[in-house]
């Protein structure tokens, strides 16, 4: 069902556990001229473009890309009541963690007359993407639109593919997560074609571009955002998920294999590791696996991921190797269940979000820790951070100097000025001395 590696013998070096990391093949440059051409055509047929692709990727034509505001109230007083207390439950407690986010803003005094002022300030708009496929996912309207709200980010956009079984529109639930949030400007589309409409506009629809696309979705949302950086902000490529759970023998390997499921059933492309250094556990995890598999409501999906190359139980030789492996990889979400989890975090510098003990499942995080779900894949957590307030915020730094205070380091400029061959920088300061 899953792989076995045997690295107990291999030195836990990064360049050597870079060949050795268990990851699906994804066709990227297939992916991206789709993509490629799925915005190119937004760009220059707008709306009949988006609602060509609706028609054919998503199965269903709809009335209008554009979600008329009744159908979102509407949305929000048929919703489950148990549905609308969670997600009211998780815009309170991610609305919480991302106000602990915001920076401050600060002052710096080199001296009389001379300052230097650090700012934040929150772009003017952003596009929010919410997948649909495969499920529903209400969560991601709520780690999408709060930390951009947080950040005070003054005109927000949704866009979510749309659903065949409610008629070309977006799926009730996502919409009735929209309006619990104030949301009002929401859009039936989806993929690349999605992403091209929030970067470059439809005018047609009056959709503006926007300054930032976040979200997570498929390969060709990934190579979308990738396609359109530089004409507009993103969060990062996220992908298909990723669980990587570090444990010893101390571990509930029932517990293990639960949370392996539990991310194999979002998409046959998800990758589910465990990294130990007992293989007595692996064993008692295999065994989980064969008995909670069978059971699981999306048995093909699961069975597929589990049994994909990207997934594996990896064995290591100590926890220090288990780390290095886990840093090497990178993952989305990383679990560390073992008897001193605190030490092995000690030993982490590359995760999404990180999951301490056995009480501190995947699922906790995608739904109601209060961190937000909207993570990097592939790696990328070595360079980039999980969705927050921040990601819509730029540091500004304000430049304020006296005459007296830019007096003192006229010199020093002139010099600098000359040493580069840029006579007219130190000109520029001179000026304001010199008598006219």
């Amino acid at each position: 069902m899953i792989q076995t590696i045997d690295l107990r013998d291999v030195q836990p070096n990064r360049a050597t556990l870079a060949t050795l990391i268990p990851r699906s093949e994804n066709d990227f440059s297939s992916a991206t001229d789709i993509a490629r051409s799925l915005i190119d055509a937004v760009r220059e047929r707008g709306e009949e473009a988006l609602l060509e692709q609706a028609e054919r990727l998503d199965g269903v034509r709809p009335s209008g890309i554009r979600i008329h505001a009744e159908q979102i109230g509407e949305a929000v007083r048929t919703l489950d009541p148990a549905v609308r207390l969670a997600i009211e439950e998780s815009i309170r407690r991610v609305t919480i963690a991302s106000e602990a986010q915001l920076p401050v803003g600060s002052v710096t005094d080199l001296g009389d007359g001379a300052q230097v002022i650090q700012r934040w300030q929150p772009v003017a708009r952003v596009g929010l993407y919410v997948p649909g496929g495969k499920a529903v996912y209400p969560s991601s309207v709520v780690m999408n639109v709060v930390p951009a709200q947080v950040a005070g980010v003054s005109s927000i956009a949704l866009a979510s593919p749309a659903q065949k079984q409610f008629g070309g529109s977006v799926h009730p639930t996502i919409l009735a997560a929209a309006g619990l949030l104030g949301i009002d400007e929401v859009y039936a589309m989806g993929g690349a074609g999605a992403v091209g409409a929030f970067a470059y506009g439809v005018p047609s629809i009056a959709l503006d571009p926007v300054d930032v696309i976040t979200g997570p979705g498929n390969i060709f949302v990934a190579a979308a955002k990738r396609l359109v950086r530089g004409v507009t902000g993103i969060d990062s490529e996220a992908g298909p998920t990723e669980i990587l759970v570090i444990a010893d023998a101390t571990a509930n390997a029932r517990l293990i294999a639960a949370d392996l499921v539990s991310q194999a059933e979002h998409d046959e492309l998800a990758a589910a590791l465990l990294v130990t250094d007992s293989a007595e556990l692996a064993d008692r995890v295999r065994a989980e696996l064969g008995t909670l598999v069978p059971a699981t409501h999306h048995l093909a999906r699961v069975r597929e991921a589990l049994a994909g190359q990207q997934s594996a139980i990896v064995l290591v030789a100590d926890l220090s190797a288990a780390a290095s492996f886990s840093n090497a990889y990178g993952p989305e979400h990383l679990e560390i269940q073992t008897g001193e989890p605190g030490a092995v975090l000690d030993l982490i510098d590359n995760a999404g979000a990180i999951f301490l003990g056995e009480n501190s499942p995947v699922s906790l995080g995608d739904y109601l820790a209060g961190s937000n779900h909207v993570l990097p894949t592939g790696g990328q957590s070595r360079f980039s951070s999980g969705l927050g307030a921040y990601t819509f915020l730029r540091p500004q730094q304000v430049i304020n100097y006296s005459r007296e205070a830019l007096r003192v380091v006229e010199e020093r400029i002139v010099a600098l000025s000359s040493a580069e061959d840029l006579p007219a920088h130190g000109d520029a300061v001179t000026a304001r001395f010199t008598a006219t």
